[in-house]
């Protein structure tokens, strides 16, 4: 989906819906990146702090709705194009073939989706999925743009409305870390890919070490001001600092893919591990 994905936010007729109450339990960084927080039962993080886990998907639409217009400009000026090159090579390990069935979920904007689209080409079948309509209104535009038709669904990545064993590939990128039950969404895009197929998750992860002082002084400092300057909007490029902390490093993520069932798990540090890539294979 690009760097920034989310239950069902539909826009209504003044916009999008008023977040709920955000329980401010976590305004500092936990005590280990990546370590989730001790909340109540029925509680989740947004960011570093403690939300509803039914009203978490309204925090992320809030986000994403912010965003959208600006998303692709704001990836290119916070990532200094690398995001091109991370998709790129998660386009190769994809390696989808023509007449393939493709799964982009949490899709956004659809710049994946669209190279998959000319991989797979007429005998294929690619679907652009995402859960914030704003997001998913910016990929079909783009779709027509670029004179490529593809289908396209408003779909929740925890309880995604394909049949079982249906694609070769399904790919997440940049959105795993915004849905609130990782290993339900894990299980579902094993469930709808065919035995024989991969499931490939493109994330932000854990940055090498020597490196986390200026990373944290970049994503802390650097990135809401440009979201601020750019997009108009630094609360919601904080909050992307905040949730790439609390996303599994590429151990733990490795795990739940396996724990989803997935096999053969394997990921790949891009960029000294600021972000990575894993493939896990169904049988």
């Amino acid at each position: 989906m690009g760097v920034v994905g989310a239950s069902d936010p539909r826009r209504g007729a003044n916009g999008p819906p008023a977040a709920p109450s955000i329980v401010r339990g976590m305004d500092k960084k936990p005590s280990h990146p990546g370590a989730a927080p001790a909340g109540d039962p029925g509680t989740t993080h947004f960011g570093f702090s403690q939300v509803r886990e039914d009203e978490k998907a309204q925090h992320v639409a809030g986000v994403f709705h912010s965003v959208a217009r600006k998303y692709d400009l704001m990836n290119d000026v916070m990532s200094a194009g690398l995001h091109r090159w991370w998709k790129a090579f998660t386009v190769r390990q994809a390696n989808v073939r023509p007449g393939m069935k493709v799964l982009d979920v949490a899709g956004g904007t659809g710049d994946l989706a669209l190279k998959f689209a000319r991989q797979a080409g007429p005998a294929g079948e690619v679907w652009l999925t995402d859960i914030n309509p704003s997001m998913l209104a910016e990929g079909r535009n783009r779709m027509l743009d670029a004179g490529v038709l593809l289908p396209v669904a408003l779909a929740d990545g925890e309880k995604l409305p394909f049949p079982d064993n249906h694609f070769d590939v399904v790919t997440v990128a940049f959105g795993l870390r915004n849905m609130t039950h990782k290993d339900a969404a894990l299980g579902e895009m094993r469930r709808v890919t065919r035995p024989g197929g991969r499931v490939l998750v493109l994330e932000f992860s854990r940055v090498w070490a020597p490196l986390a002082p200026l990373y944290d002084a970049y994503s802390f400092n650097v990135l809401p001001w440009l979201g601020r300057r750019i997009a108009g909007d630094d609360d919601s490029y904080r909050y992307l600092a905040e949730s790439i902390r609390m996303h599994p490093a590429q151990d733990e993520l490795a795990r739940l893919m396996e724990q989803a069932g997935l096999e053969r798990v394997q990921w790949f540090n891009l960029t000294a591990g600021v972000c990575a890539l894993h493939v896990g294979h169904k049988f």
